[in-house]
């Protein structure tokens, strides 16, 4: 019974560590690595709280040291699918009844574990799994972790405060129920948060989930939903199913209680999931939320106003963090001729202070791209690159897999605006410069519209506020997180709300009240006090 109307739930983004030398952070995550790295996890699907091994495995490699394995994980199929279906849909209908503030309360729960005993565990998985630095580990497996599922809190208190106006006849008031049905939630590699999130934000609203990891990162997404267990989240609420997108696809996406898909991850995958929803519409209970966050081609566009220092570190730690691996990453910039020579030549000279290596020695600022395939594709781009005619490498551009997956932070200019680095998305440490001539200005903001499908992020340099109106303006549609005078990457949540348009996603802005509005299906209630007796409308009509 719930008597009370309890007030509104507050969100303060969580504080990002420093690790200092000397400190006990940095001792306890140093202390943690060196335990997961030396035992052998076995992580098995887990469906309605039941643990599920199948004998049909994967490993879990460390990509900055590719013959080390630190966990073997069971794959599901068909079989385990169905199973898994069967078990959301069972566990649904307690789940969806219990009051918001005990679903709330689970995951609030979470959040303080991340912040705290946990914090170390989920910061050494995501090294080791992801290849991350501590510095990108701290801000995404423990503060963005926190900060969606706090945020998603406060959003889910603000929308249960809507309520419609009711009047002396009447008493009107709106139930905000789960959707009719389970959600599909997949998964990417390149950030332990959104794996959280994605499954999290839709059971905090009151579904349940179907939790596919990318198959590269089952080690940490495994960690996180150990983390969900420990904070008392009931058997079946969310459903631990790594293996073939595939092969688990072709049961879920079939199944007629599919309500909702939480997509983050690549165009084309999601593109083919959206095709396969449109197929099986008629056999659906319902219509089925879509939501996804793919790919991007983001751009720095620098103005002849611009600072060139501050375009500079922006354009380094744009590019190059996570190996470039966010799909928020400065792949293309557009810079004026008359600040070019002092850009290339700081470029080339800050590139080659970067150190690149094992993330476990902490002195390093980039690791190893995520697996062999990732691998050879942003070198296939590369050696492009170094081949073509149209095309300059000014850093960096070795790749080396012999002992992890490693490749040098590049720069490339190329003379021509349609040049493939320039156009296509390669989510790698590559960046791509076009130099324009100052006069035709105007002529380099149609480029940052027209080269790409994608409308993720974008931002504009320059110190003239009238050209940075003028810019905001006139890219409106190009990116749905737009910054001034500063890198394309690094959203925090509740400050700027993250997602895409056009070919990078339905731009829903996860950790805001509009993702979490998704997982929602309000039915409006209408208690009438003045009840009528007699169909006629009055005594008075002839």
């Amino acid at each position: 019974m719930n008597n009370g109307v309890i007030k509104e739930i507050g969100f303060e983004n969580e504080k990002v560590r420093e690790y200092a030398v000397g400190s006990k952070e940095r001792a306890e995550l140093k202390k943690t690595l060196k335990e997961m790295r030396e035992q052998m996890l076995d992580i098995p699907i887990v469906i309605g709280g039941k643990e599920i091994r199948t004998g049909n495995t994967g490993k879990c490699i460390v990509p900055h040291d590719n013959k080390k394995v630190i966990g073997i994980y069971h794959k599901a199929g068909k079989k385990e699918a169905e199973m898994a279906i069967d078990a959301a849909l069972s566990a649904k209908k307690k789940w969806e009844k219990l009051s918001w503030e005990h679903r709330v309360g689970i995951f609030l729960r979470a959040a303080e574990l991340a912040a705290g005993p946990w914090r170390a565990r989920l910061n050494a998985a995501t090294m080791l799994t992801q290849s991350k630095t501590y510095f990108q580990a701290e801000i995404d497996a423990a503060c963005e972790s926190v900060d969606f599922l706090k945020s998603n809190a406060s959003s889910l208190y603000k929308i249960y405060s809507e309520q419609p106006i009711s009047t002396r006849d009447s008493w009107n008031r709106t139930q905000y129920r789960p959707l009719d049905g389970f959600v599909f939630a997949v998964t990417p590699f390149n950030f332990t948060a959104i794996g959280c999130n994605l499954s999290a934000a839709p059971a905090m609203a009151g579904n349940t989930v179907i939790w596919k990891p990318a198959s590269n990162v089952v080690y940490s997404s495994y960690i996180v939903y150990q983390l969900f267990k420990e904070a008392g989240l009931p058997d079946g609420v969310i459903n631990f199913l790594p293996g073939s997108g595939s092969e688990i696809g072709n049961v879920v996406l079939k199944d007629p209680n599919l309500a909702g898909i939480h997509f983050t991850g690549s165009t084309d995958t999601f593109q083919e999931m959206w095709k396969a929803v449109g197929d099986n519409i008629q056999n659906y209970r319902s219509f089925p939320k879509l939501v996804g966050e793919t790919g991007g081609k983001n751009y720095v566009l620098a103005h002849a106003s611009a600072d060139v220092d501050t375009l500079v570190a922006a354009l380094i730690r744009g590019a190059y963090e996570l190996q470039g691996q966010k799909c928020s990453a400065t792949s293309r910039c557009y810079i004026p001729k008359s600040l070019w020579p002092e850009v290339k030549e700081k470029m080339i000279r800050e590139i080659s202070t970067i150190k690149v290596g094992d993330v476990e020695d902490f002195s390093n600022f980039i690791g190893a791209v995520i697996d062999q395939a990732s691998f050879d594709k942003i070198k296939s781009y590369i050696d492009y690159a170094k081949n073509s005619h149209d095309a300059e490498i000014l850093a960096g551009g070795k790749c080396d897999d012999s002992k992890g997956y490693f490749i040098e932070p590049t720069f490339i200019l190329t003379n021509n605006p349609d040049f493939r680095t320039l156009k296509e998305e390669i989510f790698g440490p590559v960046l791509t410069a076009y130099v324009y001539e100052d006069e035709r200005f105007d002529y380099a903001v149609d480029l940052c519209e027209s080269t790409t499908k994608y409308g993720l992020t974008g931002s504009i340099f320059a110190k003239d506020r009238y050209v940075i109106a003028e810019v905001e303006d006139k890219l409106m549609h190009t990116a749905g997180n737009f910054y001034i005078n500063d890198k394309t990457a690094g959203a925090s949540v509740g400050l700027q709300p993250f997602g895409g348009a056009r070919a990078s996603g339905t731009n829903d802005k996860v950790g805001s009240i509009f993702n979490m509005m998704r997982w929602i299906s309000p039915r409006v209630i209408k208690d009438n006090f003045n009840q009528v007796n007699d169909y006629r409308y009055s005594d008075n009509i002839e």
